[in-house]
């Protein structure tokens, strides 16, 4: 099946379970011209194609009334009476067979009050039915191919009538209630929550703040008297930290002075060494030049 068929079927299938309460496995009542049908086509396997129809588990069933139909055709038809072997057989409480179509249309009812999922061979048996809401209808169409009939005109209006019932009754316990009477101010007056969370409240021991205690005359002298003494230990402790900062400052001088006079030192060795070094190399060369003029 082809998956845009698909998902038109369960969507049809969808507004038959939420607008008239079928459920799974859905029960599929078939006939006897469906199943006369059904032996036409290639792939036997039938119950199995009403199950991709329906999109879901099915219960197949069938009249008394339609098997005897089938029984009547003759030896030639006994594989499609084993075919209709395999459904439930549902009671039509007919004690002598009557027509097939008018067994399933007793069966069905004007209503459908069973959820019967009804499946059937003959287009003149299907536009009697139309008139029945809540019905879906399973079908060969002329190609062959097993397919859905959408919802009737009957079904739709049903459908609609629920939904616009549903609204009445949603507008029914909405009725008096204004948009806004619940909010502070809206119309001049506060709500009734809004009364109730004005009304005075006992206060809280906890939260209440303690008095406070009337100091001495005595107790500002002498928290001056201690403001003193500690400035006095402040500028004490700040003469001795600037004393032992001084005294670093000078050691730390001192220690570079030493550094820069031995690196002086240094290099005036050195250059007193490369002096004499040069020296001695003069007189070497002066001396070479005075043994060559001898000769």
């Amino acid at each position: 099946m082809r998956q845009k068929r698909a998902k038109a079927y369960k969507r049809v299938m969808a507004l038959y379970v939420s607008a008239f309460s079928f459920r799974q496995p859905y029960q599929l009542l078939l006939t006897n011209d469906f199943l006369l049908e059904a032996g036409k086509q290639r792939d036997n396997d039938v119950y199995k194609m009403l199950k991709e129809v329906v999109q879901g588990e099915t219960k197949p069933m069938i009249t008394q009334c339609c098997i005897h139909a089938l029984y009547t055709l003759g030896k030639e038809y006994q594989p499609i009476v084993d075919l209709a072997k395999k459904c439930e057989r549902r009671k039509c409480n007919h004690r002598e067979a009557i027509d097939a179509w008018e067994c399933v249309k007793e069966v069905v009812g004007p209503t459908n009050k069973h959820r019967y999922v009804l499946a059937l061979g003959s287009p003149k048996l299907m536009s009697s039915l139309n008139h029945v809401p809540g019905l879906p209808i399973v079908h060969f169409n002329p190609r062959g191919v097993l397919v859905l009939s959408p919802p009737t005109q009957a079904t739709i209006r049903v459908k609609n009538a629920q939904e616009e019932e549903r609204r009445v009754e949603g507008a029914k316990v909405l009725d008096g209630v204004v948009d806004g009477a619940n909010v502070v101010g809206a119309d001049g007056t506060a709500s009734a929550p809004a009364q109730r969370s004005r009304k005075a409240k006992a206060p809280n021991p906890l939260s209440m703040k303690k008095k406070k205690v009337k100091a001495d005359a005595a107790a500002p002298a002498e928290a001056k008297k201690r403001r003193l003494d500690d400035d006095d230990e402040d500028k004490e402790e700040a003469e001795a930290d600037g004393g032992e900062a001084e005294a670093g400052r000078r050691k730390k001088k001192r220690k570079r002075g030493r550094g820069k006079g031995a690196v002086a030192g240094a290099i005036a060795e050195l250059k007193a060494e490369m002096a004499a070094k040069g020296a001695a190399g003069d007189a070497g060369e002066a001396e070479a030049g005075s043994g060559a003029e001898s000769d």
